[in-house]
């Protein structure tokens, strides 16, 4: 008699040099190790395709009876026991720095002072986020060293439509209100946070999240031999132990600057990335307007009336530059 296969779908928490750890959905029951945290390997089909997953995918894993040990709760599972991973799910979006798929929120920090982050490099992140249909929310740290630049960075992203808010690591100010909104907004979602170095983007995890050990720790002796620890990728729960809470991804080593590759679209696209344009585009005087200098542009008379903030549209003259000589097969 053959023996029993279990098939599971799972979140993909983590990878490295080809082992990867991946949440079982609860509730799958003809699965005996539904809604636990599984170690396995891809079958060789995705090296012959040439797949890679990525934090954040959604995959099909399957075992057998002899991949745990029954009669026992929960279910002991022996590291890297004879599970795979059969398949990925179609991805709604990805990066490529750093690897990760089907995120649902951007957060972006930047402080008020210390460093004070450049609202290009602000935008650059924004566009890249939208292009991806990843929301950004805007993090605006280190309040209490410049309150006046706090509140201005808060009431610009807010007037185009963004969520932003107002923080301090070090006096606790907005900390209570962010998290109210990451307990509505974050269950059942993956977010990931960037900005530049110094930013304080360690100090707000660890005041937001309390209690996770954002060591990136051993799976096994395997990944121990010649990994890097500082360019790994791990997902963990926003609320310890409970992965429905939604998703944080835990990125040590990655800073800003492994956003700045800006090849993700082309300048037909980059409109679309700033949603403030939306209301504008295909009003203007001429089909093939650029909205960098035309007469009769809708978008430039927006930003004359005020409506449009200049840094904004500064930043779009930016990118445009960087994006106009790009083509699609570049």
């Amino acid at each position: 008699m053959s023996e029993a296969v279990f098939v599971n779908p799972g979140r993909m928490t983590r990878c490295v040099g080809g082992l990867y750890s991946v949440y079982l959905d609860p509730g799958v029951e003809s699965s005996p190790l539904s809604g636990q945290l599984i170690h396995c390997r891809a079958r060789g089909k995705f090296r012959y395709h040439g797949l890679s997953p990525k934090c954040g995918d959604i995959v099909q894993v399957a075992y057998t009876e002899n991949s745990f040990v029954p009669g026992e709760t929960p279910v002991q599972v022996p590291t890297y026991a004879d599970i795979s991973l059969v398949s990925i799910m179609e991805r709604k979006n990805e990066l490529i720095r750093p690897p990760m798929a089907n995120l649902d929120l951007f957060f972006i920090v930047l402080s008020a002072k210390d460093p004070v982050t450049p609202y290009l490099t602000i935008d650059k992140l924004t566009c890249i986020a939208e292009h991806n249909r990843i929301r950004p929310v805007l993090l605006i740290t280190k309040a209490d060293l410049c309150p006046e630049q706090a509140e201005h960075d808060c009431a610009l992203y807010r007037s185009v439509g963004y969520d932003a808010f107002i923080l301090s690591s070090l006096t606790g100010t907005g900390l209570e209100e962010l998290s109210r909104y990451l307990r509505t907004e974050l269950p059942g979602k993956v977010a990931c946070l960037a900005g530049v170095s110094g930013a304080g983007k360690s100090s707000l995890l660890n005041r937001l999240f309390p209690g996770q050990d954002r060591a990136t720790g051993a799976l096994s002796e395997k990944i121990q031999r010649g990994r890097n620890t500082t360019r790994e990728i791990t997902l963990v729960p926003a609320v310890p132990g409970n992965p429905s809470s939604g998703w944080i991804a835990d990125t040590p080593g990655f800073s800003l600057i492994d956003f700045e590759r800006f090849d993700f679209f082309n300048k037909d696209d980059l409109p679309q990335t700033f949603p403030e344009f939306l209301p504008y585009l295909g009003q203007c005087r001429y089909r093939n307007c650029t909205h960098t200098k035309e007469e009769g542009c809708r978008v430039l008379e927006a930003v004359r009336d005020g409506i449009i903030p200049v840094s904004r549209h500064d930043s779009f003259l930016s990118l445009y530059e960087d994006l106009k000589d790009k083509h699609d097969w570049d």
